[in-house]
């Protein structure tokens, strides 16, 4: 699984001018499902996610994680995250799971993230506006194939 983790101060996801998940300070997600993901990929990364140390603490250091901060995430299905740009100018998506299959990991995903803190997410296949406060800004990119 590969996910853009984005300190936030802000973010919400709307879906036809709704917005369907909002969260204050903590962290916007963007996962992407590889096709030979695992439930297990699921776990690691959520894990990762919710134990990163980039919040600051009294001393300015980054040395917090979203939990320690009483903040959310806002987790949003992404499977553009899989494409692969090497060859031509469009994109080959051929690494992404099935939708149904990347459904379940994802929900897996954010069900895990659910035991340390509170989760909003987007709507799965949907065209989603996403908007954020990018805090700092702190930009990570996690793939649970490259041992983070």
């Amino acid at each position: 699984m590969r996910a853009v983790v984005q300190r936030v101060t802000s973010a919400s996801v709307r879906v036809g001018g709704e917005t369907v998940g909002r969260i204050g300070r903590g962290l916007c997600v963007l996962v992407g499902v590889a096709h030979d993901d695992t439930e297990e990929d699921a776990r690691t990364l959520a894990d990762k996610v919710v134990g990163l140390r980039i919040f600051e603490d009294d001393a300015e250091k980054m040395n917090l994680d979203v939990r320690q901060v009483s903040g959310a995430l806002l987790c949003v299905s992404q499977f553009t995250l899989l494409g692969d740009a090497r060859k031509g100018r469009r994109p080959s998506f051929t690494d992404a799971m099935a939708p149904e299959p990347a459904r379940a990991l994802f929900e897996r995903f954010c069900a895990f993230c659910r035991d340390a803190a509170p989760v909003e997410t987007g709507r799965f296949r949907a065209s989603m506006q996403v908007e954020l406060v990018n805090d700092g800004p702190v930009t990570l990119l996690l793939d649970t194939r490259r041992s983070f």
